[in-house]
C-alpha cells in the first residue's frame, strides 16, 4: 500500500447511512495522504466497484442491507486494509477476527479516525522483508529466534514454544520454561515461524502444531489451556488435520 511522502492511499467508503458517509468523507479530505475514490451504500455495490477499481483502505460499516460487512470481507479474494465504522460495539470480536486495522464506534471523532488511519499507513517496521524463497529457507533452517525483552535479546528455542498470544503491539510467548513479553506484532513473528511447525488459529493466537493435545471446531487445547479458533482461520486449521 502506498505510504511514501509523495503518494496517496486510495479509500473507499461502504456505509448505508448518508450522514455517516459525509462524516468520513470530510475526515478523508483533511488528510493529504488519503484519496477518496468511491462511496457505496451497500456491500453489493462495493463488490461491483472493486471489480474495476483497487482500494488501499476500506472504511466499512457492518450492519447493512443485503450483505453484512463481515460477510463482504470474507467474500473478497484480495482484502485491502479495512477500518470498521459502526454504531454497534458487539461486532468488535467478529471484526478483529478478520484482522481489520481498527474498529471505530459512531459517532466517530476526528482524533480517533486519525489514529486508525495512522495504523493503516504505518509500515510494520518490525517485519523483515525478504524474497519468498529466502524467507521460506530461513523459516525451515532456524531452530530458534531472538526476541527483545527486559532490554536484552533473548534466545528462544522454537521447540520450547507452546503458543503465542497477541495483545495489540505486544506478544506473550508461552514456553515450557515460562513466558516472555516482547513488543512486536503477531504478523511479524508469524513471518519468522515455519508453516510446518506453527499455525495461526485466531487473530490473537499462534500455536505449536505438535503441542496440540486436542481440538474441536471452536478451540484447541495445549497444556490444559483452551485457545479459541477464529472463524476466519478454521478452514486452514482443519486442512492441516486431514
Amino acid at each position: 500500500m502506498p505510504n511514501g511522502n509523495n503518494t496517496t492511499s486510495k479509500c473507499l467508503i461502504v456505509d448505508d447511512e448518508p450522514m455517516a458517509r459525509d462524516v468520513i468523507r470530510r475526515y478523508i479530505e483533511k488528510i493529504p495522504t488519503l484519496q477518496l475514490i468511491g462511496e457505496c451504500g451497500n456491500a453489493i455495490d462495493a463488490t461491483v466497484f472493486l471489480q474495476n477499481e483497487q482500494a488501499d483502505i476500506i472504511f466499512l460499516d457492518i450492519r447493512m442491507p443485503y450483505l453484512s460487512g463481515t460477510d463482504f470481507i470474507k467474500s473478497l479474494h484480495h482484502v485491502p486494509k479495512v477500518i470498521i465504522t459502526t454504531a454497534f460495539k458487539e461486532y468488535a470480536i467478529d471484526g478483529f477476527e478478520l484482522d481489520v486495522i481498527d474498529y471505530l464506534l459512531k459517532p466517530i471523532r476526528f482524533d480517533r479516525f486519525l489514529r486508525a488511519v495512522n495504523k493503516a499507513l504505518s509500515p510494520r517496521s518490525n517485519e523483515e522483508i525478504l524474497p519468498k524463497e529466502e524467507l521460506q529457507a530461513k523459516k525451515q533452517n532456524s531452530g530458534f529466534i531472538y526476541l527483545k525483552a527486559d532490554r536484552k535479546m533473548i534466545k528462544v528455542m522454537l521447540q520450547d514454544i507452546l503458543y503465542i498470544e497477541s495483545a495489540r503491539d505486544y506478544l506473550k510467548i508461552f514456553t515450557r520454561c515460562g513466558s516472555i513479553i516482547t513488543r512486536q506484532t503477531i504478523s511479524s513473528i508469524e513471518a519468522m515461524l515455519s508453516d510446518s511447525e506453527f499455525i495461526r488459529i485466531h487473530r490473537s493466537f499462534i500455536v505449536s502444531i505438535n503441542k496440540i493435545n486436542s481440538f474441536t471446531h471452536e478451540a484447541v487445547e495445549i497444556e490444559k489451556k483452551q485457545l479459541p479458533i477464529g472463524k476466519y482461520y478454521l478452514n486452514n486449521f482443519l486442512k492441516l488435520q486431514e
